[in-house]
């Protein structure tokens, strides 16, 4: 896994992708969606209340999930690290009010993602070149930051240093595939940002 995010003139990115690299990176995306779950169903009319649903009370309590805790991490600095109820109040009140706006928008980044996938025509060899506008290259950011936050989580990554130490893992270690794609997808991260600040 080699690919590396390019710079396109007049903005966008490129990137070459096997047909391995293109399996591994929508694979890895449905799974974030089922993760995430499914958001609310479309509004039969254009006539519902759109204060209802700009009010839509989202959850107010953290995930017990350790990956989706870490997407949606508690305000404040959650109730195990600030005791004070009026502060576990104040971080209740705001995931109830961002929280269903953030799975959404990490939703639709994980869709973009899987979806400029499935729009890929085969080249060569199977592989493809993946050309991405600016606003494409904004929500696979957010899902490339996503994918490696939960694959992160499950391999208890705490820091920079703890990837390089997974690295050293045997190829036997049942982790090593996970801590490939982590890294790799911290390559295609660090690349598209650098080509769209190039």
């Amino acid at each position: 896994m080699s690919g590396q995010f390019e710079p396109l003139p007049g903005g966008g990115a490129v990137v070459p992708l096997d047909e391995v690299e293109i399996s591994i990176l929508r694979s890895l995306a449905v799974q974030l969606l089922e993760l995430i779950g499914p958001g609310d169903e479309p509004a039969d009319s254009e006539s519902d209340d759109l204060l209802a649903s700009v009010f839509n009370d989202g959850p107010s309590e953290p995930p017990a999930d350790p990956v989706l805790a870490r997407l949606f991490p508690d305000a404040y600095g959650g109730p195990d690290l600030v005791p004070d109820d009026d502060v576990r109040a104040a971080a209740a009140e705001f995931r109830r009010y961002t929280e269903n706006d953030l799975r959404s928008r990490k939703r639709d980044d994980a869709l973009a993602l899987v979806r400029s996938l499935d729009a890929l025509a085969p080249g060569e060899e199977g592989g493809a070149e993946l050309r991405l506008k600016p606003d494409e290259c904004r929500q696979w950011l957010g899902a490339l930051n996503d994918l490696r936050l939960a694959i992160g989580t499950r391999l208890e990554v705490t820091d920079e240093e703890d990837g390089g130490e997974l690295l050293r893992l045997p190829d036997t270690d049942p982790r090593k595939p996970m801590v490939m794609a982590y890294l790799w997808l911290g390559g295609l991260q660090e690349t598209l940002v650098e080509a769209l600040m190039g």
